[in-house]
């Protein structure tokens, strides 16, 4: 049998619960709906980090935010680190990465061979005389020669000002549409940059990243989607009487009118984004590398939308933790199929190697899905862990349960300040089965005292095992201060936990 390819298709900011085939009749997701139809979906996979760049390398590098060095937003990530791309190279594989990848390698554009990408095509690109980043959000691609006029009287959507202007418009509240048509985008652009390097191999293997901006913020979309959704008909989800403390202050203003209306921005971002996953499947089919490509399509984290009073990600709900993930591999295990079993991002990077027959990582945080897609079990994880060390944070997930352990102690950089900006350490837990919206703290009920005991352990296990200065705390310390130790970002660009730095007794 011909050595297969591979396709890896990831979005920015797309929450799990945002796809048709998760049971959401608002969301025009066909094509992804037909990916899950002939591959496997797993219904419960979370982010290990719910902020885009710890998360993407994270899945490149096959270990946890913290080990490989990138917890914050802006940090680089080593160029010596081992990732599942150099793996495939080494089997032979031809490797290209095309779209947003968030190896903050700015302002050097990256180079061949740069992670074990032979065709980098990615975070820089040229295009019509000019450079951009595509970490720019509001930056469109134009086709050479003229454009095509603008519709008479159509209001489309303002440079992209985040924090700069009031939330309502860099969250795109009046669903406006970027001032193009979709030949013109940015999306469209990256998918006929990823068809050329199919094009380009021949015959030969090849490993492939195509990765979007969209659905991220200001929420993305052509002119000619202009009226696809109307926000009147979004729901305004509630906010729980334990809500208001903390959510960031730079939602405060928003109003009803404007929830709507970022949601059905992000919903048209969404159908955006699947109808060139669609474009790059019919362009695996039209090649006749349909049957022999391995296809994953996943994203970095999720995303609140209002959801208790937040529009973003960086916080411990499920919106924001869950992510959509297929796999899609004709011949290679059955497809039709929804997996409900407890999963990670960091599961993907070994499970692609082991699929793809390459060399595993020296070191593989996660665990294999292999078994799952071959039917051989049902079982997977008793839990998931998932990091913001931005705000100092870690989580547990159980199918039961959901606990958050906060040092309280950092002032966090990430623009979603709350009033109270510097809590002290605190604990969260949540009854998923009485209480599945996460509304009702009970970490505080005495009842429940042994169970966060075990939450912090399992905490303490996951970093201890992973961690590469757990030899530098001691055990026999009390798990609060283990875990304030462990929580702290030390990324190479991190300088301090700025005003606040904290000491630790780790003797």
């Amino acid at each position: 049998m011909a050595k297969p390819n591979l396709l890896f298709i990831l979005a920015d900011d797309h929450a799990g619960y945002v796809l048709g085939s998760d049971g959401n009749p608002r969301a025009r997701t066909p094509n992804l709906d037909r990916l899950a139809a002939e591959g496997v979906r797993f219904a419960s996979n979370y982010c290990n980090a719910p902020v885009c760049t710890p998360s993407r390398q994270s899945m490149l590098t096959g270990q946890l935010p913290h080990a490989a060095g990138i917890t914050v937003v802006d940090s680089p990530l080593a160029t010596d680190k081992p990732t599942i791309a150099r793996q495939l190279k080494q089997a032979g594989f031809y490797t290209g990465a095309i779209g947003k990848m968030h190896w903050n390698q700015k302002p050097n554009p990256p180079f061949p061979g740069i992670h074990g990408f032979d065709h980098p095509f990615a975070d820089q690109l040229t295009f019509s005389g000019h450079r951009d980043s595509v970490q720019d959000c509001a930056v469109s691609f134009r086709y050479w020669g003229a454009e095509m006029p603008m519709p008479p009287g159509v209001a489309t959507r303002p440079e992209w000002r985040v924090f700069l202007a009031p939330a309502r418009e860099w969250l795109n509240a009046d669903k406006l549409p970027d001032a193009s048509y979709e030949r013109d985008l940015r999306g469209t652009y990256v998918v006929e940059q990823a068809i050329d390097f199919m094009d380009a191999r021949g015959k030969d293997p090849f490993a492939l990243w195509v990765s979007f901006s969209e659905p991220h913020a200001p929420f993305t979309f052509p002119i000619e989607d202009r009226d696809a959704f109307n926000a009147d008909e979004f729901e305004v989800p509630r906010v729980g009487p334990e809500d208001w403390g903390q959510i960031p202050t730079i939602f405060r203003g928003l109003s009803d009118r404007d929830k709507r209306g970022i949601a059905a921005a992000y919903y048209s971002s969404v159908q955006f984004v699947d109808r060139n996953v669609g474009r790059l499947m019919r362009a695996l089919k039209d090649r006749g590398l349909d049957q022999n490509t391995l296809v994953v399509y996943t994203a970095d984290h999720g995303y609140c939308l209002g959801h208790h009073g937040r529009f973003e990600k960086h916080c411990y709900y499920d919106q924001a933790l869950r992510t959509p993930l297929i796999m899609r591999f004709p011949g290679r295990f059955t497809g039709g199929r929804t997996i409900r079993a407890l999963t990670e991002t960091i599961d993907i990077p070994g499970t692609v190697l082991e699929l793809m027959e390459a060399p595993k990582l020296e070191i593989d945080h996660g665990k294999s899905l292999a078994p799952l897609l071959a039917g051989k079990t049902a079982a997977h994880r008793s839990h998931i862990f998932s990091e913001y060390l931005e705000n100092e944070e870690a989580y547990i997930r159980t199918d039961e349960w959901k606990f958050t352990y906060c040092s309280g102690k950092r002032y966090r950089r990430d623009g979603y300040e709350t009033d109270n900006p510097l809590p002290g350490p605190y604990v969260r837990l949540y009854d998923l089965k009485k209480d599945p919206g996460e509304f009702h703290d009970v970490s505080r009920d005495t009842a429940h005292g042994a169970r966060i005991a075990e939450m912090k352990s399992l905490l303490l296990k996951r970093f201890r095992d992973t961690h590469s200065e757990a030899a530098r705390v001691s055990a026999s310390l009390p798990a609060e201060q283990q875990l304030d130790f462990f929580l702290r970002p030390r990324d190479s660009k991190f300088s301090g936990a700025g005003p606040l730095e904290v000491k630790y007794n780790i003797k």
